[in-house]
């Protein structure tokens, strides 16, 4: 990227492969996934310094590494969710301490799918608002990279998981992760998603409302999951798929029965090297051995970039895009 722009502003450049410095690796990349942190960051509404190479994950082979690097060599199959260099090329610079072993059982596809949205959805289950038998749990997108992997550990905690997809050809997808159909709505069948979504949820709830909204869409979902929630129930705003939310009077959270609002962010939970890998062994393992189901929707090769991107934030994605290198 040589400045904020559309997806064709992505492009293609060649230059030196990267060396390591002291406590840094080298890995030539496999697979990296695409999110829509890299569309934000590309678009201008995170502001990053240009030229910009996008990608925030991936995975990959280790090729060399910097002085001091004891728990990586060359050879062994690592993944992870920042690199130093940008993910949208052939090789990275990857901090060691921000490394993550790869698992026997697990492709470097699926190990590439994981980092950002894996543990984005462990940490909105586990740790923003730890779901628990008895919580209903309302998931946006759920067919999406995050939703998908959402609604299982919500299922897997002993919650009640109600769904959206964008059209109703994605209810399919998601009753296969265990939700019943009568539990999933399409967003794109309500005429007014503000007061239509929350009735829904109140029926499907026997007017009780939901313990929790997962909202990775933002701008035109917010006033949907305020009004969709129980008493004292939690908004965790974690994305702006549509658009940031605006400014707003938080009266409004009062107004609907003393609610919380939170708008966290993956790096906050994977803040130390020792809670970035217990997170990510978890998932990790979890997939590897089939507990958790990873669906890669979409695969790009590098040099289709833009098309990735706007797959992505055309909506027209069911579970993760990656892009592959040869």
């Amino acid at each position: 990227m040589r400045r904020p722009s559309g997806p064709s502003g992505l492009g293609l450049t060649e230059t030196d492969i990267p060396a390591p410095g002291p406590g840094q690796v080298l890995v030539k990349v496999a697979a990296a996934g695409i999110n829509f942190i890299d569309t934000y960051r590309r678009s201008g509404v995170y502001k990053v310094a240009f030229p910009h190479v996008p990608g925030s994950e991936g995975a990959g082979t280790v090729e060399s590494i910097g002085t001091g690097v004891a728990d990586f060599s060359p050879g062994a199959e690592v993944a992870w969710a920042d690199s130093v260099t940008g993910s949208y090329a052939d090789y990275v610079i990857v901090e060691a301490d921000r490394l993550i072993p790869v698992p026997p059982g697990l492709t470097l596809d699926l190990a590439a799918a994981l980092p950002l949205q894996g543990m984005t959805a462990d940490y909105l289950t586990r740790s923003t608002y730890r779901l628990a038998k008895g919580d209903i749990a309302l998931i946006y997108a759920a067919a999406g990279g995050v939703g998908q992997l959402a609604v299982q550990m919500a299922l897997a905690a002993g919650a009640r998981g109600l769904a959206t997809v964008g059209t109703a050809a994605k209810k399919a997808a998601v009753s296969e992760w265990g939700v019943p159909l009568e539990d999933i709505i399409a967003l794109s069948t309500l005429a007014d998603l503000t007061t239509a979504l929350p009735r829904w949820v109140r029926e499907r709830t026997d007017d009780q409302g939901a313990s929790v909204v997962y909202d990775g869409i933002g701008r035109d979902t917010f006033e949907a999951s305020l009004a969709s929630l129980k008493g004292r129930g939690m908004l965790v705003l974690y994305g702006g798929a549509s658009g940031q939310v605006p400014p707003f009077d938080p009266q409004e959270l009062n107004a609907h029965g003393s609610l919380y609002l939170t708008r966290p962010k993956l790096g906050d939970y994977i803040a130390t090297p020792v809670e970035l890998r217990e997170r990510a062994a978890r998932v990790f393992a979890a997939a590897a051995s089939g507990a958790l189901k990873v669906a890669i929707g979409h695969r790009f090769a590098l040099d289709q970039a833009a098309a990735a991107h706007e797959t992505l934030e055309g909506r027209a994605s069911q579970g993760k895009i990656i892009l592959y290198f040869s």
